[in-house]
């Protein structure tokens, strides 16, 4: 009969060297083996040895070992040589260890260890690996602390040589260099460190303030736990002289400085040091000082006083562990690979040339170098967006962003013409349009579609990138609102990239919830769901302030914790934000915002503007559905992804499905287009999508006993989908589920028939609103309707995956000229031109007689530029400025400063070119007038 090891952990059965030979170890065991006054130097091989430490028992476990010895033979010698050391972690540390490196010696004494076992009737699965300890660090420095600094602030710093890539540690544990147990005790050093209060200063200082790392190459191809790294072999060629190739040629952060919170210090600053290199006298490349990077901080006293305000206002993140089901992340990677998510190597060299065609096509590269320095403008090309962060699919867009010093108009007339006259098949000018942000060119580059938008900074074109490191706070960005708009997405980028702690986890975590949002249909930002600026927000939260608290965790934990958090937020009073870059929040909500998540740098932070209450209410029970079913014992990543089987039809979606299914009624919003223009056409359901997200909070409004959820695909009849080969003929709908608030009571006749008047009525309305645009709706090509229909009343539906703006020579250039009349960019251009004018006419000395300028005029400041003076200047009161604009019914109007909205999306917003004065209360003067060109704030009076 074999039993199991005891339990009894006072006897072992061990190797022990001569006595003579003791002192040289007691050396490092007197200073660093707990256990140096109660076991002499020793192997062990069989620990723990007997299940009591009664004499009997060991008596008899002796004599069965001695029998086993005896029918062996005769006795050998067993050379060992413990010419080796190494270490594991545990639990609460790691433990050095010497060995013998000699293969054959370590497996004759597992035989002997098999054999002796088998003496005396136990088994042990685990693997027997001999080494003698000599020391046990961590445990050591943490017990002498609290012993005898229990009230200091701990400062630790060194080389802690713990295993941080994830990738070693993973393919160490495949190979079986490493035991499972042995993993899960690496992953608990972390938690280790958190018990003790000690903060990592690397993470701290990343998450608080961003630092950036030395990680150089595509930053797309890193492993969890490879950020920040101090001893990189890729780089550093003393590093890879060290490991050599395997398992150990990967970055690890080997090196930490960790600091006690709750004292009187707090971590200010992170950085690195050690990369200059010296010349050497042999050929082999650059000399480094050491094989590790340097590493330093900065501490500073804390100050509370200006902390307590924005904490009042953070909804705290605790942890929720993954069920134990979830806990392999690679079971999760595969079911993302399966579903085509990750993009390939392909996908990544395919989106490089993309770019950097697009760059040569958009700069006219073949221009010779004389004629570039004959004052050719400037112009530099910045990726922002899901490809600037690393998280977008392989059906992803990539969003571009171009600054430079010509006006915008310049710039897209460059543009189009440039694109045109590449000479190049793969590039394609598909459309122009006019969003929010102002106008925006959608091309295609080698198959791959970009969507190009422009910022005029001259300022940030000089000092770029550098200018992104400084605080928000800073003059460089007292710039027109415009302007700031348009770089908040590379300036949010830049941030993210700096402080987000581990990107490669980041990542992960991000691809698995934008997968599973999809699969629920609440992934769509222009119907009012969630996007991936919103997702950004969520989750940049969670990771920071789950490794800022608790140290490192899993990408498991922080999926499980990212639905367990939102699931039970207020969303009608929290607000989401990153407590560590908003330390002084100072954003005041206003009643119409359903959903408040907070992006980074100003003027506008509030990301979730179209978000409305019946979006927000889907989204909160989706979350509540998703943390219900991660709370299964027999949960799995295929159920949470939605990830339909084989025999699920291509063309319908396991969500679409299940929506289709859900509802017995649904508001049915089919759109046709026969037209010749196809740009035209996809004009129109850019149009019609974009009102979507109106009709949800109509229908809140007029009839808020019915639920309404838009499922955000076009469906299209089964026939319709298999003649979708005929030209000129597009037909779709989307569907607009129907269900009563209260499904357990049945409504009256009359509750009916009001439901169902109002309902008419608000569809009506609707149909109205997208057939009058003549913009986008032409009825000699377009038909529309909205109407209400039974779930058994719908045919065979299939989700539309036919592009409604495919490229058409020519489509382009219909009738969107108009389009580049931007308020804002055509007063800068007016004011631009009006400045050419007036001096080439000086210049030809057209003015025959001496004209007194107004009072303050000179070089002319635009509308922008005396709002944010007013509004932002120390030293001007505010309230004490009126604005005086063209209302377009009334005539000139004036409006308190304080009571003047700049938000695009506000309903009481009037554009900028309508402003004509400036006037201050106190003493009526006009500071700023239009027309006559006064400025007072800008010049100094003259005469």
């Amino acid at each position: 009969m074999e039993l199991p090891a005891p339990s009894n952990h006072d006897t072992a059965l061990c190797l022990i060297p001569p006595r003579d030979q003791w002192p040289l170890v007691d050396r490092l065991r007197f200073d660093n083996d707990k256990a140096h006054a109660k076991w002499p130097p020793h192997v062990n091989l069989v620990y723990p040895f007997v299940r009591s430490t009664d004499s009997n028992a060991l008596r008899l476990a002796c004599d069965a070992i001695v029998k086993c010895l005896t029918d062996r033979g005769e006795p050998a010698t067993l050379p060992i040589r413990l010419d080796s050391q190494g270490y594991f972690q545990h639990r609460n540390g790691s433990t050095l260890f010497l060995c013998d490196r000699n293969a054959e010696n370590a497996s004759q004494l597992n035989c002997l260890r098999a054999a002796i076992l088998a003496a005396i009737g136990q088994t042990r699965s685990e693997p027997y690996n001999m080494h003698m300890t000599v020391a046990q660090e961590l445990q050591r420095i943490l017990s002498y602390l609290r012993s005898d600094y229990p009230a200091n602030q701990w400062v630790i710093a060194g080389d802690f040589n713990i295993t941080t890539s994830s990738y070693t540690v993973d393919n160490a544990v495949k190979k079986g260099a490493i035991t499972a147990q042995t993993e899960d005790v690496l992953r608990n050093i972390e938690t280790t460190l958190a018990e003790a209060n000690l903060l990592d200063v690397w993470m701290v200082s990343r998450i608080e303030a961003g630092v950036s790392d030395n990680l150089k190459g595509d930053v797309g191809h890193i492993f969890e736990g490879e950020q920040g790294a101090t001893f990189d072999p890729r780089e550093n060629p003393h590093a890879a002289k060290m490991v050599g190739s395997g398992l150990n040629n990967r970055p690890q952060r080997y090196d930490r400085i960790l600091v006690k919170s709750g004292g009187p210090f707090r971590i200010s600053r992170f950085n690195m040091f050690g990369f200059i290199t010296g010349k050497g006298e042999t050929r082999e490349g650059p000399l480094y000082a050491s094989d590790h990077w340097g590493i330093r901080c900065l501490l500073h006293r804390f100050d509370s006083k200006n902390a307590a305000a924005t904490s009042a206002q953070v909804v705290h993140v605790q942890p929720k562990k993954a069920p134990a089901c979830l806990s392999d992340v690679a079971v999760l990677r595969r079911c993302m690979e399966n579903l085509n998510i990750f993009p390939t190597e392909q996908d990544e060299a395919v989106r490089k040339e993309a770019l950097q065609l697009l760059q040569h096509t958009l700069l006219d590269s073949d221009q010779t170098i004389g004629d570039q320095t004959r004052g050719r403008p400037a112009i530099m090309l910045v990726p922002v967006g899901s490809y600037g962060l690393g998280t977008w699919s392989r059906t992803s867009d990539i969003d571009c962003l171009c600054i430079g010093s010509i006006s915008p108009r310049v710039f897209f007339i460059l543009a189009r013409q440039r694109l045109r006259k590449s000479g190049n098949p793969g590039v394609r000018l598909l459309r122009k349009v006019k969003a929010k942000t102002g106008t925006m060119l959608e091309v295609e580059i080698l198959g791959v579609k970009c969507d190009l938008q422009y910022c005029q900074a001259p300022s940030v074109l000089e000092q770029w990138p550098d200018m992104l490191k400084r605080p928000p706070s800073d003059p460089a960005f007292s710039l027109p609102m415009q302007t700031l708009l348009k770089l908040k997405p590379a300036r949010d980028l830049f941030y993210l990239q700096r402080s987000v702690p581990d990107l490669a986890q980041f990542r992960m975590s991000f691809q698995a919830i934008k997968t599973w949002a999809k699969a629920r249909g609440i992934y769509a930002a222009k119907f009012g769901y969630l996007g991936g600026i919103h997702l950004s927000v969520m989750l940049v939260k969670v990771c920071k302030m789950l490794l800022h608290d608790g140290g490192v965790v899993s990408t498991a934990d922080i999926i499980t914790t990212f639905f367990d958090h939102y699931s039970q937020l207020d969303w009608q009073r929290d607000m989401v934000f990153d407590p560590f870059f908003h330390k002084n929040l100072r954003y005041h909500r206003t009643p119409r915002e359903a959903m408040c998540l907070l992006g980074w740098h100003s003027p506008t932070l509030n990301t979730a503007l179209t978000a409305s209450v019946p979006t927000t209410k889907i989204i909160s029970a989706e979350l509540c559905k998703a943390t219900a079913q991660l709370s299964q014992d027999e949960t799995s990543w295929q159920l949470l992804l939605s990830i339909p089987d084989s025999n699920h039809s291509k063309n319908m979606t396991p969500g679409a499905s299940n929506f289709l299914g859900s509802f017995r009624s649904f508001i049915n919003l089919r759109v046709h287009y026969w037209g010749a223009s196809l740009e035209r056409g996809s004009r129109l359901v850019g149009w019609l999508e974009s009102r979507c997200a109106s009709l949800l909070v109509d229908v809140n409004k007029r009839v808020p006993e019915l639920s309404a959820r838009i499922w955000p695909a076009r469906f299209v009849d089964s026939s319709s989908s298999e003649a979708k080969g005929t030209q000129g003929d597009y037909q779709g709908s989307y569907l607009v589920g129907l269900e009563w608030m209260n499904s357990d009571e049945k409504p009256s006749k009359d509750d009916l028939e009001a439901a169902h008047s109002n309902l008419r009525a608000v569809l009506q309305q609707f149909e109205k609103l997208i057939m009058s645009d003549e913009k986008y709706f032409d009825p000699n090509t377009s038909w529309f309707s909205a109407t209400v229909v039974k779930g058994s009343e719908l045919d065979d539906l299939h989700l539309d995956d036919r592009e409604w703006g495919v490229h058409v020579d020519g489509d382009d250039d219909s009738d969107t000229e108009d389009e580049e009349e931007d308020d804002d960019v055509d007063e800068e251009y007016q004011e631009w031109l009006a400045d050419k004018v007036a001096k080439k006419g000086k210049s030809a000395k057209q003015r025959s007689t001496t004209v007194r300028k107004p009072e303050g005029a000179g070089k002319f400041r635009a509308a922008l530029d005396v709002l944010n003076r007013l509004r932002w200047d120390p030293n001007i009161d505010s309230n004490d400025f009126l604005i005086g604009y063209e209302d377009r019914f009334l005539g000139p109007q004036e409006k308190a400063l304080s009571a003047w909205k700049s938000e695009q999306t506000h309903e009481e917003f009037i554009p900028q070119h309508r402003i004509l004065w400036f006037k201050r209360r106190s003493d009526d003067v006009i500071v700023w007038h239009r027309s006559e060109r006064i400025d007072l704030l800008f010049k100094k009076t003259s005469g």
